[in-house]
């Protein structure tokens, strides 16, 4: 009778986890950030179909980076659980951080119990009626389900600690508006070397001032402008 190869629980949890990290390192990255009126979501993506920023509900957005297809599933599973509590309950019962808690869950369990783990990080931000934003949330749940409850700056994907460097003064000193802060965040995801067109970038806002439906998508002529 042969004896199958005994590999240390450790060991299958690192593998797992740099497997995830790899895959997610090869995509584009993502940063999101309080400005003065709201949220905002600046990812580097040069379709225009396939989105990496969607909104969940009334005034909770969604944000994935690395495989596509794995971050969307996440993101049609929490419109559902969104959906369904609202309707059975009421909308002021859907919140970001019961959603976080249920995205951790599912994502936890495939890290644990499947042979290969999902290669995705993922955000759910959620803006408060507080104009001081102090009610809003940004949860940063990554690929093994470990749910990071930042406070004014998230950055997904890529190279996480150059671009987070980069975007200094978007998490110290005062909170920035819209436009001071988008051209941080663009210049971080840049970087030195490059520099991104808004044909590369999607960016969306969840704005106190949209009204019940907060999410907005920010294109074309408004976010040349903003650009400068």
């Amino acid at each position: 009778m042969n004896m199958p190869f005994y590999v240390a629980p450790e060991q299958v949890m690192k593998d797992r986890a740099d497997y995830a990290r790899k895959g997610i390192a090869r995509g584009r990255s993502l940063v999101a950030f309080r400005y003065t009126d709201g949220i905002c979501i600046c990812a580097e993506n040069t379709s225009n179909t396939l989105h990496k920023v969607s909104e969940i509900y009334d005034r909770i957005a969604f944000a994935g980076v690395g495989k596509y297809n794995e971050f969307d599933q996440l993101r049609i599973a929490g419109i559902r659980h969104a959906d369904l509590k609202g309707y059975a309950f009421s909308r002021e019962d859907v919140d970001a951080r019961s959603l976080a808690n249920q995205y951790a869950q599912i994502l936890g369990q495939i890290f644990t119990h499947e042979m290969k783990p999902m290669e995705v990080e993922i955000l759910v931000a959620e803006i408060g009626d507080d104009p001081s934003g102090d009610h809003d949330q940004l949860f940063h749940i990554l690929y093994d389900g470990t749910v990071v409850d930042e406070d004014r700056l998230v950055v997904l994907g890529g190279e996480t600690e150059s671009i987070r460097e980069r975007c200094a003064p978007l998490a110290e000193g005062p909170v920035p508006d819209l436009e001071a802060g988008l051209r941080v965040a663009v210049a971080a995801l840049a970087g030195p070397d490059r520099t991104l067109r808004p044909d590369d970038l999607e960016v969306a806002v969840l704005a106190r001032g949209n009204g019940r439906r907060a999410f907005r998508r920010i294109e074309g002529e408004e976010l040349t402008r903003l650009l400068g």
